[in-house]
Formats: structure tokens, C-alpha cells, sequence
């Protein structure tokens, strides 16, 4: 009679786990194939869409789904199934807990991705600085805490006046890593510098911008050398942004010819020269054509100017080389005189 009555107790604690957990493994089922079918043939969809939105929208939910899935098969489930306090208020806050916590880290991607996209719009970038990064992750993950814990009715007041008496202390105890924290949101909001632009100190160092982080700016030199600018002296000094606004930078290179040239001659083959130049190279800004003007006599040659204009700051450089070769090599082949510099010295003899 025992063996009976032990036989059907077990039969109805199977019974009784045996469809919630079917309904949980249905849930997870369902999940996986709604990410797998439905969500990458809406990812396909907004590959051809040109609001960049709602990339950024279906790559935020894409890691929650089967999460989110089994959070609902699993509420199904447990809602007829009788679980012994205090067992029920921790499975119910448990349920709680994962999913604000998934709402948090989905909303927390979401954010970072459309203020990136807004920035790019904007000519901007900063989002995409470890430090403004950091500081909405923070921010996000933070208030997503405060609404778990007013979810589970826990006072959240003690813990605020807490932090604010503690956030003081630690206010002046890290003064100095504040003042760069601040002096970097100004550079960041400021758009004094962003990421990409190469830049030039006023106490000599010039680079690109590479990051902004919470102390230091991260520059590199074109030696490939990196130098790390804290927040504060960068925000203090004087800069030339040589991205900011129209990036394309002016060329001038000097040249000078005999006084027994025929100055027309030398013109017409210093513009071929310059023309042929600035149509097949890439460092050349192909909306500014290139322009000659003499500029005056000097010691011993006639000197002028041939203005080019590149793109961006270093475009200078392989544009000096090509022009320099290619402008020698014509001048010997149509017997054009770059001259040495000379001087006449008049000797006289006193009678």
C-alpha cells in the first residue's frame, strides 16, 4: 500500500514539473529560431533601408531575444504552479532582476549606437572616444540598478544620500582626475579636437588625435610615436586644427630660373608639368587647379611660385617630391637654367 501511494506522489510531482518545463523548453525553442529566421530576414531588410536606425536597433535586442523568450515561457509557466514562500518572492524577484537587467544592457547599446549615428550626422564623433563610451554605459547601467532595486522595494533614498556624502569625499580626495575628467567632456562637447584630426600644439607637438579618454588624450605623431596629453593642458593650449572645417591645406614651393630665360617658355612648361600632376595624383584636391605668379628678382635667378593644394595636412610631401623630379627633368630637356647663387664682387684699385 506504501509502494502505491509513493507511486502516484511521484506521478504528480511529475506532472506537475513535467509542463512547466516543457513550456520552458518550448520558450527557448521558439527564441532561437525567431532570432535565426525573423530577425536576420529583418536584418537583411534594413541593410537596404537608408535609416541607419534601425541597424543600430535590431543589433541592441539581438543578444536578449532567446533571453527574453525564456523570461516569458518561464512566467507562463510558473504562474500555475504552487511554490512554498519564501521560494516563490525569490523566484518572482529573480524573474525581475533578469529582466531589467537585459531592458538595462539592451537600452544601454541602443543609446551608445544612436548618438554615434547622431554625431556622424552632426560632422561629429565623439561617442565613439572611450571615454563618452564609458560614461553612458555607466550612466545607463546605473539608473537600470536604481529601477531594480525600486522594483524589489528596496529604498533607494539611503543609498542616494549615501553616494552623495561619499560622492563628495571622493570629489576632493580625486581633484585632479575630476578636473581632466571635466576638462575632456569640454573637449569632447566643444569639438576643439575630435578623433582624426591632426592637430599642432602650441608647445610644439603635432599629431593625430587618436582618443580622449578619462585623463589623457592620446596623440600620434607621424614618426609613430604616441604622446599621452592630460585633459587639462590640452584644453589650456592653443591649437591648429588642421581638419577642422576644410581639411584641404595649401602647397607652395619656390623655384627660380636664370635671368636669360624666356619667361613664357618657362611658364608654359611649368603649368604642363603642374597640370599633368594634379590629374593623376590622389594627394591632389581636384576642385583647386594649380596657379604660377612670379614673384620678383633675386640675387641671381628670377624667382616664382607654383601654388598646389592638397587634400589634407601631409599631402604636401609626396607632392613637393613629384613636382620637384618632374619639373628638373623638363627643365634640362627644354635648356631651362636653375641657376647657382652667384655674386658679382667689383674690386677697385686706388690710382
Amino acid at each position: 500500500m506504501n509502494d502505491i501511494f509513493e507511486l502516484i506522489q511521484s506521478n504528480q510531482l511529475m506532472n506537475t514539473w513535467f509542463i512547466p518545463a516543457t513550456i520552458v523548453f518550448i520558450g527557448i525553442v521558439l527564441g532561437m529560431i525567431f532570432k535565426q529566421v525573423v530577425h536576420t530576414r529583418l536584418k537583411k531588410a534594413a541593410l537596404r533601408s537608408e535609416w541607419e536606425g534601425d541597424d543600430i536597433i535590431l543589433h541592441a535586442v539581438e543578444s536578449q531575444i532567446v533571453l527574453w523568450f525564456f523570461w516569458a515561457a518561464l512566467s507562463l509557466a510558473l504562474r500555475d504552479v504552487e511554490i512554498a514562500e519564501p521560494f516563490g518572492l525569490y523566484v518572482s524577484n529573480f524573474l525581475i532582476i533578469i529582466l531589467m537587467a537585459s531592458i538595462t544592457h539592451a537600452s544601454a547599446k541602443l543609446i551608445v549606437g544612436l548618438l554615434d549615428l547622431w554625431s556622424k550626422k552632426q560632422g561629429g564623433g565623439f561617442p565613439s572616444t572611450t571615454m563618452f563610451t564609458n560614461f553612458v554605459w555607466i550612466t545607463v547601467y546605473s539608473i537600470g540598478l536604481l529601477v531594480i532595486l525600486d522594483a524589489l522595494d528596496i529604498s533607494i533614498a539611503p543609498m542616494l544620500t549615501a553616494l552623495g556624502i561619499g560622492g563628495l569625499a571622493v570629489s576632493l580626495a580625486l581633484k585632479d582626475t575630476l578636473t581632466d575628467v571635466f576638462a575632456g567632456l569640454h573637449i569632447l562637447l566643444s569639438k576643439k579636437v575630435q578623433p582624426g584630426d591632426f592637430v599642432s600644439l602650441d608647445s610644439g607637438e603635432m599629431g593625430y588625435i587618436q582618443n580622449i579618454t578619462w585623463r589623457n588624450t592620446k596623440m600620434l605623431e607621424r614618426t609613430n610615436n604616441i604622446i599621452h596629453i592630460p585633459n587639462t593642458k590640452l584644453s589650456k593650449a592653443v591649437i591648429k586644427n588642421y581638419d577642422s572645417g576644410d581639411p584641404s591645406f595649401s602647397v607652395k614651393i619656390p623655384v627660380g630660373v636664370g635671368y636669360d630665360s624666356d619667361l613664357d617658355v618657362v611658364e608654359r612648361v611649368v603649368m604642363e608639368v603642374a597640370n599633368d600632376l594634379h590629374q593623376n595624383m590622389n594627394e591632389m584636391n581636384k576642385q583647386s587647379t594649380p596657379s604660377f605668379k612670379f614673384r620678383g628678382f633675386g640675387q641671381s635667378s628670377i624667382d616664382f611660385m607654383v601654388y598646389f593644394r592638397g587634400n589634407k595636412y601631409g599631402d604636401q610631401n609626396p607632392i613637393i617630391h613629384a613636382f620637384v623630379k618632374k619639373l628638373h627633368k623638363r627643365f634640362n630637356e627644354e635648356g631651362i637654367e636653375i641657376p647657382f647663387p652667384m655674386r658679382t664682387v667689383i674690386q677697385r684699385s686706388e690710382p
